[in-house]
This record gives C-alpha cells, sequence and structure tokens, in this order.
C-alpha cells in the first residue's frame, strides 16, 4: 500500500511541476498582460491542487489531511477572483489595449 501512496503522490508532484514550470513559461513569453495573467492564474491553480493533494495522499487520513482539502478550498476561491480583478484593473485602465485584441466581423456569436 506504501508503494501505490508514492506512486501516486509522485505522479501529483510532477503534474504540479509541470503546471508551473509551464506557468512560468506563459509569464515569459506572453506579451500582453491579460495573456500573461491566464497563464499564471492557470499554472497556480492547477499546481497548487496537485502538490496539495499529493501532501493529502502522503498525510493519510487524519486531521492534517482536512486542513490541506481547506487550503485547497481556499486557494480556488480566491485565486480566480483576485485574477479577475486584475484583469478588470487592466481592462479599464489600458489604453492600448486594442492593438493586443482582434475582433471578428459581425459581432462575434450575436445573430442579427
Amino acid at each position: 500500500m506504501e508503494w501505490v501512496r508514492f506512486f501516486i503522490t509522485a505522479a501529483l508532484l510532477l503534474l504540479g511541476l509541470f503546471s508551473f514550470i509551464s506557468a512560468v513559461t506563459g509569464v515569459y513569453r506572453f506579451g500582453f498582460v491579460m495573456n500573461r495573467m491566464h497563464a499564471a492564474g492557470i499554472g497556480d491553480t492547477l499546481g497548487l491542487l496537485c502538490i496539495i493533494l499529493a501532501l493529502a495522499v502522503q498525510s493519510g487520513l487524519d486531521m492534517d489531511t482536512l486542513k490541506l482539502l481547506l487550503l485547497i478550498f481556499f486557494m480556488w476561491f480566491t485565486s480566480p477572483v483576485s485574477t479577475h480583478f486584475l484583469s478588470q484593473v487592466e481592462y479599464y485602465t489600458n489604453r492600448e489595449k486594442e492593438r493586443y485584441m482582434s475582433f471578428r466581423e459581425g459581432g462575434g456569436s450575436h445573430e442579427s
């Protein structure tokens, strides 16, 4: 049973590491602030989920696991809200945002 927990923990840690590396790469390579925030927001949310789940699996069923699951719950609500708030600030204050956005002819998904 210990080997199964070890392999699950190792797989979750590697997946979390890959998520963090992808987020850092996205933040480094993207040019527009909104794209960077999206890469960082997705990367840290998925990375933290995988890392904390790995710690919970390794910990077993005890009070520490409950605390780690509460930490996941807290992070999954606060990280997207803060990213959304920062993107709203960027949207309303950046005067050059049209340069980075593309708009479709005909108004997108609305039917005329």
